[in-house]
């Protein structure tokens, strides 16, 4: 038998259970579209990362002072279905939202992106700014100028002209149309990480600096994408400076050359510039290219041995001589087989 509601509840209680509706239904609007509003600077950037938990960003949302209710937030995101919805990226929250909004930002909202971006070993600072320009619309020329900038290098602790070569090589998460300052230091951090107190204190024993080490470690990778020929290289070089020999290291040369990299002519050679390892002896001022851990650990561990001169074999690795005779007979072969390939 079907039981009729008003037979269920007299009038005054079906006054009060619609009362109750009434109320809850206010009250629920009241939480969801009523404004909220902080009294920092608007917006406010507000990241979320990959795998966060809704109660994690409630709470910082909370302590930002985005929002005045944890709890009411939370309610609002339970009636709107939202927990399971927020996409991990970075948002801009202007001042004024409601609950509501705010989940809409974070639903469907403009944001940007995490990209991964890789800094290549032996990259050079205008080529990576190429990179950040059309992959996560970084300002290319910003990037290049900062990166350069003397006042802001400072602030990292850094007494130096340049960045280059210190922006370590591996894989990044950089969030679209980030700063160039902000991609800078997280560059810069993935240098300050590797460096460790162990490669420091070796540096030391050679008597090198870590600038030193990165610009030779730059030099060794400009000549070889080998791995296994790097602490032979680098050894060359240790010998050449020990006896106060110039480096003459071709990629300084092609460091400087205003059109990039090509093949060196003899007119090139006698570029002035520090940079020039021809003219110069010692190292140049600083890195050429930003170098990874193969090329550092090599001009840490150096292979130890008497060979002061090396040329490309056209193999993909180099002949060593530790005399100018048997490096001419080398060169000599070389330009044989680069002659041998022309025809």
């Amino acid at each position: 038998m079907k039981l009729k509601l008003k037979e269920l509840l007299s009038t005054s209680e079906s006054y009060l259970l619609l009362s109750f509706f009434i109320a809850i239904f206010f009250i629920s609007s009241y939480i969801i579209f009523t404004p909220n509003f902080y009294q920092t600077s608007s917006p406010i950037q507000f990241d979320i990362k990959k795998g966060e938990q809704f109660l994690g960003i409630v709470e910082r949302l909370y302590q930002k002072n985005i929002i005045p209710s944890k709890s009411n937030f939370r309610i609002a995101a339970f009636i709107y279905s939202a927990e399971k919805k927020i996409r991990a990226a970075r948002y801009y929250i202007p001042n004024g939202l409601s609950y509501l909004d705010l989940l809409d930002l974070f639903i469907s909202g403009e944001c940007y992106f995490e990209r991964k971006v890789r800094v290549s070993d032996g990259q050079t600072i205008k080529w990576l700014a190429s990179r950040l320009k059309w992959q996560v619309f970084v300002d290319s020329t910003k990037f290049v100028n900062l990166a350069e900038d003397t006042v802001f290098i400072s602030k990292l602790g850094l007494s130096i002209n340049s960045l280059q070569g210190y922006l370590f090589p591996k894989v990044y998460d950089i969030y679209e149309f980030s700063s160039p300052g902000e991609v800078l230091k997280i560059f810069y951090k993935g240098c300050e990480e590797y460096l460790v107190d162990s490669l420091e204190r070796r540096a030391e024993e050679l008597g090198f600096t870590i600038h030193e080490v990165l610009t030779l470690a730059s030099i060794v990778k400009g000549e070889t994408n080998n791995v296994e020929e790097m602490p032979r290289i680098a050894g060359v070089y240790h010998n050449r400076l020990r006896i106060g020999m110039r480096l003459q290291a071709d990629p300084t040369i092609q460091y400087i050359l205003p059109g990039g990299w090509r093949r060196l002519l003899y007119e090139d050679l006698e570029i002035e510039s520090p940079y020039n390892t021809y003219r110069y002896a010692g190292l140049p001022p600083g890195p050429i290219n930003n170098p990874g851990k193969n090329a550092i650990i090599a001009v840490l561990y150096p292979e130890e041995h008497k060979y002061l001169y090396f040329v490309a074999n056209g193999k993909g690795d180099h002949n060593f001589s530790k005399t100018l005779n048997e490096h001419s007979s080398n060169v000599r072969e070389y330009r044989r087989w680069v002659r041998s390939q022309n025809n």
